[in-house]
């Protein structure tokens, strides 16, 4: 008798995954083997919840088959009582499942951007650290097809544009570091997986409280939104972030190569040459700008983007724009200088 249905499906996602970081880790699979890089280690960011223990344990069982190093981490925020003890009773449960190295990392959450933001940042820079120490070829993030359905839908109240309707990647970071096996599956196949093992997990209180933006869209939002459009919203929304994801991608690239023929002999965009690009295009040469200047990502927002885009397409003798990071706008004898202020 085979696996359990919602087990063997989260082990064919994350079996596909390593085959894919192999892939990436062997860019030579017919050299000999001792010219052959060491066995990749892969470290899944687990917070004891039910999508993140489903992945820790379908990663425990295919990476030996696989030849592959399994490892966890588990981020104590720091924001709960007793988020400490939880943190070990975490790594206990890993190590458990026979996962090797393990660890638990303490941040200090920030508040800047709000404070899911500022937890999300706080965890993601312990993730990247943790992978550099340990040399880890990738990390496995438990999000789910509902999870990037929230997010579409996060992108939407912002007014963010298409590249924030595209979701989450199902790779990420510098590359490709980050691995999502589970965008194609729902919350609660993940939680039956558990269930079928009898592996116990940890319910975040922050996931039900709604002083957070996500936990209302959740648990107020979504269903509201199904009750009056019927089931498949999550579905549909998991849809409409690939099919955004690709044509942001597109045109990103389109912009990457327009990008040089934008610019005079100086490195300074001409505004003329700007004005007669199509706006979609033209809106994420200025957005790469300001970053390039020193405007924080995660702070530039698409009415930052569409003022400074009015300096192209409205000018009236406007003064500078403040951006970010202490990042100015300006417009200055038919070109856009955009730079520290």
């Amino acid at each position: 008798m085979g696996p359990h249905p919602a087990v063997a499906a989260i082990r064919l996602a994350v079996r596909r995954v390593l085959h894919d970081i192999l892939t990436d880790h062997h860019s030579t699979p017919d050299a000999p083997a001792q010219e052959r890089p060491p066995s990749p280690l892969v470290l899944v960011a687990c917070s004891g919840g039910a999508d993140s223990m489903a992945l820790a344990s379908a990663l425990a069982f295919e990476a030996p088959k696989l030849g592959v190093r399994a490892g966890g981490v588990t981020v104590d925020h720091g924001l709960q009582a007793g988020s400490d003890l939880r943190a070990a009773e975490v790594v206990l449960r890993l190590r458990g499942l026979g996962l090797d190295p393990v660890e638990a990392t303490a941040v200090t959450v920030g508040r800047e951007g709000g404070p899911e933001a500022a937890a999300r940042d706080a965890r993601y820079a312990a993730l990247d650290e943790a992978a550099d120490r340990h040399g880890a070829a990738a990390v496995l993030l438990g999000h789910t097809r509902d999870d990037q359905a929230e997010t579409v839908l996060l992108g939407l109240a912002r007014g963010s544009g298409i590249r924030s309707l595209s979701g989450m990647a199902a790779v990420s970071g510098a590359g490709g570091r980050y691995r999502r096996p589970f965008l194609q599956l729902d919350r609660q196949t993940a939680r039956k997986a558990c269930m079928a093992q009898s592996l116990p997990v940890w319910d975040d209180p922050h996931n039900t409280d709604p002083a957070y933006t996500r936990s209302r869209l959740r648990h107020e939002g979504l269903p509201a939104l199904e009750k009056a459009l019927g089931k498949g919203v999550v579905e549909a929304l998991a849809r409409t972030a690939q099919l955004s994801r690709d044509d942001a991608d597109a045109l990103d690239a389109w912009a990457g190569q327009a990008e040089a023929a934008v610019r005079d002999n100086t490195g300074l965009l001409e505004c003329a040459k700007l004005y007669a690009l199509p706006p979609a295009v033209r809106r994420r040469i200025l957005r790469r700008a300001a970053i390039e200047a020193g405007a924080p990502a995660g702070s530039l927002f698409a009415r930052h983007i569409e003022e400074i885009d009015r300096l192209i397409t409205g000018w009236r003798g406007q003064g500078v724009i403040n951006l970010p990071g202490k990042v100015v706008a300006q417009r200055q004898g038919g070109r856009l200088v955009i730079r520290q202020g």
